[in-house]
């Protein structure tokens, strides 16, 4: 298992198919790509947040990554209150991810919240993948340029990037840490479905990534 297969949503393309119903996406213009926030490879300009809490009365499970995982989120709250939760819960989702394999259980309860469907599924097998093959993710994780459609009351779609080349494959066993140099394939560029559910919680229910997509990559 390379590192390069490692790092949060990367193996759920194959397992996870997306159906982009209705129309465009939201959020930043095509001309935003020429230039992506938080695309630098040098890691010094942004600090990781902690998962966005919420009192809304949904039961949130609380999420605490380890010291040397991070995911920073960039231009991740709109001040939209209609976009924001969206976002808020895709950000959950992922910080879920990387507990859940920092952890090496597929049956992390906070998967379940956050992930349903197909998506669920692929979120469950890549950790399982993961723990079969003895290794951990750790290093910085970069999420940028977010943009979200709410085309019903209850669905929405959200693309999104990510750099992804100072995040890692460590050996659980080892504690060895295989560093690949970065390049395009560092990038990714992440479309999404999301359904909110009767408890008002965003859950993802079909997730896709392209690699190396110039919409991402400097």
């Amino acid at each position: 298992m390379s590192r390069r297969s490692l790092p949060v949503a990367v193996a759920l393309t194959a397992t996870a198919a997306l159906l982009l119903t209705a129309c465009g996406s939201g959020g930043s213009s095509s001309k935003d790509n020429n230039k992506i926030a938080g695309a630098d490879t040098n890691g010094t300009k942004t600090s990781a947040s902690p998962s966005p809490s919420s009192d809304d009365g949904a039961g949130r499970p609380k999420i605490t990554l380890p010291g040397d995982v991070q995911d920073v989120f960039e231009g991740w709250k709109a001040g939209d209150p209609k976009t924001d939760p969206v976002l808020a819960d895709a950000e959950r989702r992922i910080d879920a991810t990387n507990y859940a394999l920092s952890q090496a259980n597929p049956d992390e309860p906070s998967l379940g919240f956050y992930y349903t469907g197909d998506a669920l599924v692929g979120a469950a097998q890549w950790v399982k993948q993961a723990k079969d093959a003895g290794v951990v993710l750790t290093g910085t994780t970069r999420y940028f340029n977010p943009r979200v459609n709410i085309y019903a009351a209850n669905s929405a779609t959200l693309s999104y990037c990510s750099f992804e080349g100072r995040a890692y494959e460590k050996s659980r066993k080892t504690g060895k840490i295989n560093k690949d140099p970065v390049t395009n394939d560092s990038y990714l560029l992440y479309t999404t479905r999301l359904e909110k559910n009767d408890k008002g919680v965003w859950q993802t229910n079909a997730l896709r990534s392209d690699r190396g997509n110039k919409a991402c990559t400097p």
